[in-house]
């Protein structure tokens, strides 16, 4: 009888007898031709008594004067013995009066099947009972993370718009457009979002954005598209930047989110690209003015004479809330007085502003403020750097950078005019920096 604690493989084997037999015909020519053939250790009766050898199963069926069935027998013995086992039932060829053939099919390793069924059973378990325990753990975590974004949105405004906590505080915003929106930046510790609500722009954007440096950060959709087109016309916007294609800010990863504010574009770009009209000249100058002096790093037009004041004071460095109360009382100031006027590009280099515009080439001036030559933007800095000091003042289609302006520096340039400035940590003193799009 087979003994299933110790079983280790199970012997298939096919058998063809050319007349009738029937199972106790098969059993005993296996026990019969098989006995003295591997000796007394590999008996088979012997080996069956004292459970080494399981029960010999055989199913037989007769057809045509023929009969067909298979032999399984049970054995508890190493590979090697039971491969012996295997072949000594090939040897039998004879099943009572009638010639047989017996074929081994295969020798199934039974502890590799219940290997094979812990390992589908163990992937039942895990997905059966332990997938409730994991959703309750997320669901746990995730209204964790959720309370405490909802706790660091605030309300401002005669609106009520959602918005992150440093919105009044911070030089910068983000305008988004819903409250999702607003959740999302903050689990990424992006805290100076505030949303529109809907295409109908509220009064209090419009006054954040007169204030500070804005950027529009909208879906990557049509909805996107028209708020962004109506901010434009309200609102004083400085930069946009889109979720990618199909894609909505509230569902934006870390990653995208960067890459996204990486990528904005200046509003200038965007005013040419939906053909909007922009804010009249004399009040985008006036907004731009009174921004750019409450910048965290303030960037400004300004002649010699303003720099020098500044460069003085910088060395004092006083705290940053003392820098911010003064820099926004200056910012008023400067809104009230109609000095700007002054910074305005003069009528000599006008005409060069216009013939260069869209072009992205630069013109280097000599002392007399006469055209030397014209180069590609892109070469600029080499053009200044190689440059024997007879070079005094340049006018370009680009962007004024850090690096311009110490190269400019240091060459002794009288004059910088760009199409628009960069991120400048400081203004080198003794150089007239001047943008085209003032």
């Amino acid at each position: 009888m087979q003994n299933v604690d110790t079983t280790k493989y199970i012997i298939y084997a096919d058998i063809t007898a050319d007349g009738i037999v029937e199972r106790p015909d098969v059993v005993g020519a296996i026990f019969g031709q098989t006995e003295g053939l591997l000796g007394s250790d590999l008996d088979l009766r012997d080996l069956q008594k004292t459970g080494r050898l399981g029960r010999i199963d055989v199913q037989i069926s007769s057809s045509g004067g023929k009969s067909m069935g298979t032999i399984s027998i049970p054995s508890s013995f190493d590979k090697v013995e039971t491969a012996i086992l295997a072949a000594a039932l090939e040897t039998i060829d004879r099943v009572g009066p009638c010639m047989a053939r017996i074929q081994v099919t295969k020798i199934e390793d039974v502890r590799a099947a219940k290997r094979k069924y812990i390992i589908d059973r163990a992937k039942r378990i895990l997905v059966e009972m332990f997938d409730e325990n994991i959703l309750e753990t997320e669901q746990i975590t995730e209204e964790i993370k959720q309370s405490v974004r909802v706790e660091e949105i605030t309300y401002i405004g005669k609106d009520n718009l959602p918005a992150g906590p440093n919105v009044l505080d911070s030089d910068a915003i983000l305008v988004v457009e819903g409250r999702a929106d607003v959740l999302n930046l903050l689990k990424y510790g992006i805290k100076n979002a505030v949303a529109v609500g809907g295409t109908n722009i509220p009064p209090t954007i419009t006054e954040l954005c007169s204030k500070k440096i804005a950027t529009a950060f909208t879906d990557g959709d049509r909805g996107g598209e028209l708020i962004v087109k109506e901010l434009l016309q309200v609102a004083d916007i400085d930069y946009v930047a889109r979720a990618p294609e199909g894609k909505c800010v509230e569902e934006l990863t870390q990653k995208e989110i960067i890459r996204a504010l990486r990528q904005k574009i200046p509003v200038e770009q965007v005013l040419d690209m939906y053909k909007i009209k922009p804010l009249a000249r004399k009040k985008r100058e006036i907004v731009t003015k009174r921004k750019s002096l409450i910048r965290e790093r303030p960037v400004s037009v300004r002649t010699v004479a303003q720099v020098v004041p500044i460069a003085h004071r910088a060395e004092i460095a006083p705290p940053p809330e003392i820098q911010t109360r003064a820099l926004q009382k200056e910012a008023h100031e400067h809104y009230e007085e109609p000095e700007i006027e002054a910074e305005e590009p003069g009528d000599w280099f006008k005409h060069h502003v216009e013939e260069l515009d869209g072009t992205l080439t630069a013109r280097l001036f000599d002392r007399n403020n006469n055209p030397i030559r014209d180069v590609a933007v892109r070469d600029l800095a080499k053009e200044l750097k190689e440059s024997n000091g007879s070079v005094h003042g340049v006018i370009f289609d680009g962007v004024i950078t850090q690096r311009l302006l110490d190269i400019a520096a240091e060459k002794g340039l009288d004059y910088l005019i760009g199409a628009k400035m960069g991120s400048i940590a400081k203004t080198p003193v003794g150089i007239k920096v001047i943008t085209s799009g003032q």
